[in-house]
């Protein structure tokens, strides 16, 4: 009479048919990779401008609320300082960018005034439709 064993459950996992499947992929990506052609991005070039950035007009509260519309051109080393009722502002402001729309407005105010003082100074120049309005900070030391 044979004996007969009964077979226990196999607890071991079988890798060699993962580690065939691993190289066959390993061979396929090193055939494929060089015939693989890089994107090639087309950048647009950037020539030189024809014209120089314009430098932005200053309007300046002092204190006292009054108000200074000041004028550089770093070309002709020009600066124009004039006083200015807030009524005017924004037609003076208007006068400028028709000549040059890209004309930027800076606000700049002494620290001790109020803000509503630049708040209502922004207002009447959108009122009156004026463009690029920015505030004009100077950073922390």
């Amino acid at each position: 009479m044979a004996q007969h064993r009964k077979r226990a459950p196999m607890s071991e996992i079988n890798v060699v048919p993962y580690i065939d499947v691993m190289l066959v992929l390993l061979v396929i990506f090193m055939v494929t990779a060089p015939l693989i052609t890089p994107g090639v991005v087309d950048l647009p070039s950037l020539g030189k401008s024809s014209q120089a950035p314009t430098t932005p007009l200053e309007v300046i509260i002092h204190e006292d609320q009054s108000i200074v519309l000041r004028d550089r051109d770093p070309k002709a080393g020009t600066m124009d300082e004039r006083r200015l009722p807030r009524q005017e502002l924004a037609a003076a402001i208007r006068a400028k960018q028709a000549k040059n729309p890209d004309q930027a407005v800076m606000i700049s105010a002494d620290k001790n005034v109020r803000y509503e003082a630049v708040l209502n100074v922004m207002d009447e120049l959108q009122k009156q439709a004026v463009k690029r309005v920015g505030l004009s900070v100077k950073p922390a030391q």
